[in-house]
């Protein structure tokens, strides 16, 4: 017979096992103005995961699940791969490779399609690689704003805990990173860290877009839309004339099949691609994030619109030789505030 205050001793470790694991999954949160819900103490309670759950649900941070979307992303990172490596071995391996060393007058167009694909496969492969791998910018540790420090405000801001806290200096505090947010940055509940001018979260790429690397997936985009664009126009003759060997049989169904997919998936690529980058030139010409989208509605001028060339510059640079790379120079880097995002230029009638 087991004893029954074994069982009871068993229960109660259990429902303080999974009241903990509640507490870690929605971490209580202190708020400002509501001192009676961040006051209880769930450890001191005697039956922790009713009244817990009551609690925490109230104040719960479901946002912090999404951190699961970063292993999404790298399965993302390999559809990518698989249908550039389809799209290589359609077109130059059974489309237009075996072209390259014909007599035929066909042979200078496959050596121009070869050329330019391989072009524009490097390019988008740079900046593909350089939006996963680089910082999108991250606020400094310890940072605060220069307003406050001068006003004598800082000290009674480090008391502040409430995520949607904004004085009448326009100061801004994360709660979840301990920290002061600057002008136009916002935390991502994937990365779990406050971005610097921050666009979005892209799970093609498992890394969130920000000040330091929307100039990379702007290219990206560009170079994928031109290279998937390229790849369906030339497949084209291909597409047809497989099919009409392969009433014949006269063709190997396995090239017949890689064509196949490659054109359909390019295609779609191609239509996808072009509504993002229609919108992402239409945001980076008026100097706007995605996230900004929303928060501009019914202001009458958007503060930061210096006009469509200096919101361009701000984003690519001010060196045209360097427009088509996802690079900076060493002046642009120290010049440009833009990329250090703790600061931005304003409209003149806005100043003040």
């Amino acid at each position: 017979m087991i004893d029954r205050r074994l069982i009871l001793g068993g229960t109660r470790s259990i429902e303080k096992l999974a009241g903990r694991i509640w507490r870690r999954i929605f971490p209580a949160g202190r708020r400002r103005g509501r001192a009676r819900a961040s006051s209880l103490d769930l450890d001191k309670i005697g039956d922790p995961l009713p009244f817990g759950r009551m609690i925490c649900c109230r104040r719960a941070n479901l946002f912090r699940l999404c951190s699961c979307l970063r292993f999404l992303g790298y399965s993302m990172i390999l559809i990518v791969a698989t249908v550039v490596a389809l799209s290589y071995y359609a077109v130059v391996v059974v489309a237009w490779g075996p072209l390259l060393f014909s007599a035929r007058s066909s042979s200078s167009l496959a050596i121009f399609i070869v050329i330019i694909f391989h072009l524009l496969l490097i390019l988008m492969t740079w900046s593909y690689v350089t939006v996963v791998v680089k910082d999108p910018g991250s606020v400094p540790e310890n940072w605060r704003p220069v307003l406050d420090e001068e006003s004598g405000q800082a000290s009674e801001m480090d008391t502040a805990s409430d995520a949607n806290a904004e004085r009448t200096s326009g100061t801004r505090y994360c709660t979840r990173c301990r920290n002061y947010k600057p002008p136009r940055c916002h935390h991502c509940s994937v990365c779990q860290q406050c971005v610097l001018k921050m666009d979005h979260h892209c799970i093609w790429v498992v890394n969130c877009v920000g000040a330091r690397n929307y100039k990379s997936f702007c290219l990206f985009l560009m170079y994928a839309f031109l290279e998937t664009c390229l790849d369906t126009v030339v497949l084209v003759p291909r597409f047809i004339k497989f099919f009409q060997e392969a009433q014949s049989h006269s063709t190997s169904p396995s090239n017949l099949a890689v064509v196949f997919l490659a054109f359909v998936l390019n295609l779609a690529f191609a239509l996808s691609l072009l509504c993002f980058l229609i919108m992402h030139t239409s945001l980076l010409l008026s100097n706007t994030t995605t996230i900004e989208v929303y928060e501009k509605r019914g202001l009458p001028r958007w503060k930061y619109d210096l006009g469509k060339r200096k919101n361009f510059e701000q984003v690519f640079g001010t060196n045209r030789a360097l427009w088509l790379f996802p690079l900076y120079t060493s002046d642009d880097q120290q010049s440009l505030s833009s990329l250090q995002a703790l600061e931005f230029p304003t409209r003149p009638d806005d100043d003040g």
